[in-house]
């Protein structure tokens, strides 16, 4: 199946979706908010599209397939708030992604997640992303639009892992008891939404993902393997309590815990690249040449 995918903000884990879709025959529109990036999703064979200051209509008419990578704002998700009109008339659509996080489980002491688990976000930016998913299942059911909602656990990949402050020395091992992230590799990212695209909720419908590896752990392991891949020192380990962390990075730690991905394996059939963060770092090292 190939088609025509609509993708907003296409960011980090979009590229990786495009990279893997653009091969088997898909066209790739991708919104960015700079005309100067425009030329960079040129190069890697992505139509742009400045957004906002383009309507979408006419792009949603040629799509097959959307994506919104957006976060919400301080006012809600700001697709929605600029082109519900276009949304709700885009009825031909076979498939729509919204790229979530698991931050709306909130924290459960190192305990276990799975979808069914009821979200009690206990962030600022958990509770604003369940209510952009709110709003895009309510505009979705509206429309009788297949609505696929992928809460993404700790994103890394080429450009975005440990192994760069590790080399210079600058990478801190923050410990703070019972502390656990889960992740996924974003290669693992993009074969979760193209096995959904194949695999679309039934029209009105909508349906959650949790996007994670198997191998939930606390940060300080991660640091340490990747120090061991370089034969290099593990970084020094710092208390939770003494770290000068920003806001942002404080409020990561505020909560914990483990997320069960079972579904994309059942129902999407995804068999994982890298199924914990040994596999994905040594990938990335390897990569690296």
């Amino acid at each position: 199946m190939t088609g025509t995918l609509l993708s907003l903000g296409h960011g980090y884990s979009a590229r990786a979706l495009a990279r893997l879709l653009i091969p088997q025959g898909w066209h790739v529109i991708g919104t960015t908010r700079r005309e100067e990036a425009a030329a960079r999703l040129a190069a890697e064979g992505v139509e742009p599209l400045v957004w906002p200051g383009t309507p979408l209509a006419p792009a949603l008419g040629r799509a097959s397939h959307l994506l919104s990578s957006i976060p919400p704002g301080e006012d809600g998700d700001p697709v929605l708030a600029a082109e519900a009109e276009a949304l709700r008339a885009a009825g031909h659509l076979a498939w729509v992604g919204y790229l979530s996080t698991t931050g709306v489980y909130g924290d459960h002491a190192g305990g276990w997640v799975d979808e069914s688990t009821p979200p009690a976000p206990s962030t600022r930016r958990g509770r604003a992303r369940l209510k952009a998913e709110t709003a895009w299942a309510e505009l979705c059911a509206a429309a009788g639009l297949p609505l696929a909602i992928f809460r993404l656990a700790g994103i890394y990949g080429p450009g975005r892992g440990p192994f760069e402050k590790v080399r210079d020395g600058s990478a801190r091992a923050i410990v703070k008891p019972g502390q656990v992230f889960s992740r996924i590799h974003v290669d693992d990212i993009a074969q979760v939404l193209a096995a959904s695209m194949m695999r679309p909720p039934a029209r009105g419908q909508a349906v959650a993902y949790n996007v994670c590896d198997d191998d939930p752990a606390p940060p300080q392991d991660v640091l340490a393997h990747a120090a061991r891949l370089l034969g290099l020192p593990p970084p020094p380990e710092v208390a939770f309590e003494a770290a000068d962390l920003s806001p942002m990075a404080r409020s990561f730690y505020a909560e914990s815990k483990r997320v069960r991905n079972e579904r994309i394996k059942r129902a999407l059939g995804v068999h994982l690249r890298h199924p914990d963060y040994r596999s994905g770092l040594a990938a990335m090292l390897a990569a690296e040449g």
